[in-house]
């Protein structure tokens, strides 16, 4: 495994970096290994940009439609993934190129990380607390409790509420605290981030969403709802699947389902970016510098050189 990279690509969503991503492992002689949360499930594909077979350029990739929506998928069942993708394809020779939107996933993968443990009665009385209260009210209280997990973590998201503050009840500590530090797990690790500037960001997401929804976005979310996406832990609360079946439901017009989607994911990249930003080990290529792929191989060369 000596000498073989591990090379995660990161930024926001609709920054472009899928591309970069191909671009590297041709480059590279390296396979694609996905971080997003939401590509691992089947027939998810229009919602979350997954890239058709046809256009992968004949590079095989990895931890892409392995669950059904049903299915829950955790950040610890992710990172236990991906890292025995990353060390059979290092031990094979090739370079696994991590790319994916999700970017506590990515983190958990890269970085020194163990995962506090679970007490189901604890579980049990919060996820009850969370179907009675609400999430808001549980929010609530670990905002109090920890405001860096209040503010990193989404009002509507109760099952990570959840989690967070089954963690504070376990350890006594602030659930931020057992988040991953700045140490990768192996030193041969490098990020390249994709760098854009917001107006373009904010064109490119609308173009996206406006895109799914001409390529049949509505008719994907009601084929899932039929296989238990409504039941989904995880792929339930996926970006524009919850709007659309919100529409599917009568409760919002069509038209207000794409606004709220692209709304959703203009805040869901504007945390990506911030969070990204904090990182000071990503090494920055422009989105449009066409010299970007170059730059970024280059990054990885002197990485392996020391």
């Amino acid at each position: 495994m000596a000498g073989i990279p591990i090379v995660a690509v990161v930024g926001a969503t609709a920054s472009g970096k899928t591309g970069l991503s191909l671009d590297l492992a041709e480059r590279l002689g390296g396979e694609i290994v996905n971080t997003d949360a939401m590509q691992v499930y089947r027939g998810m594909d229009i919602g979350t940009a997954k890239l058709p077979p046809a256009e992968r350029r004949g590079i095989p990739h990895h931890l892409l439609d392995t669950l059904t929506v049903r299915d829950l998928a955790t950040v610890a069942q992710f990172q236990g993934w991906a890292r025995a993708v990353d060390a059979e394809l290092r031990a094979g020779g090739r370079v696994p190129v991590l790319v994916g939107g999700s970017a506590l996933y990515t983190r958990a993968i890269l970085d020194r990380f163990e995962f506090p443990g679970t007490d189901q009665e604890v579980r049990r009385e919060l996820e009850a607390e969370l179907e009675r209260a609400g999430s808001a009210a549980l929010h609530e209280r670990l905002a109090g409790l920890d405001p860096e997990a209040g503010t990193r973590i989404q009002v509507e998201n109760g099952r990570r509420i959840v989690r967070a503050l089954e963690v504070i009840a376990l350890t006594g500590r602030a659930y931020s605290a057992s988040l991953p530090t700045l140490e990768y797990a192996d030193p041969l690790t490098i990020q390249i981030g994709v760098d854009i500037d917001r107006p373009t960001l904010d064109r490119r997401i609308e173009q996206r969403v406006d895109h799914m929804f001409e390529q049949g976005f509505v008719d994907e979310v009601e084929r899932l709802l039929a296989e238990g996406l409504a039941e989904g832990p995880t792929a339930g609360r996926a970006i524009g699947y919850r709007e659309v079946r919100a529409y599917l439901a009568g409760e919002l017009g069509l038209d207000r389902a794409r606004e709220q989607t692209m709304a959703a994911t203009r805040r869901f990249a504007r945390r990506q970016d911030s969070w990204f930003r904090k990182d000071p080990r990503i090494v920055w290529v422009d989105h449009d510098d066409p010299d970007r792929a170059d730059l970024a191989a280059a990054a990885v060369g002197r990485l392996v050189s020391g």
